[in-house]
């Protein structure tokens, strides 16, 4: 598990960077300032994930891999995509129904936490 998500979590924080530079100076002038702070939450949102997913890795390595931190992981990452990808979308394209699947990132990316905490828990009783 360290590797891969080590480099995903690295993939997705200078694709986060990426994206929020883009917003700032490719996207100021096309958005409203809704639809700005719209796309900026969720590229925020995304670098927590992506820091999320490097910490996640680290403490496999430190602790070993658990089935639970292994699903917590891929909990994140599935919840990153769903989440900033709609915010991502929705912004560019104003398409406010991609706002009814956004929560559906966000619940994902909280269960993902709690089979962290989970994971951590259950080692230190070990």
């Amino acid at each position: 598990m360290f590797p891969k998500y080590f480099a995903i979590g690295a993939i997705n924080a200078a694709l986060a960077i990426a994206l929020g530079a883009f917003g700032a100076h490719g996207l100021e002038k096309q958005l409203t300032d809704h639809y700005l702070e719209v796309f900026e939450t969720g590229v925020r949102y995304h670098m927590y994930s992506a820091l999320g997913l490097i910490l996640i890795s680290l403490f496999a390595k430190q602790m070993g891999t658990s089935k639970l931190a292994l699903n917590g992981g891929r909990l994140i990452l599935t919840g990153m995509i769903i989440f900033s990808g709609s915010l991502y979308v929705l912004s560019i394209t104003s398409f406010s129904k991609l706002g009814m699947i956004t929560p559906i990132g966000g619940v994902a990316i909280i269960a993902g936490w709690i089979c962290i905490i989970t994971a951590a828990l259950k080692k230190e009783s070990n």
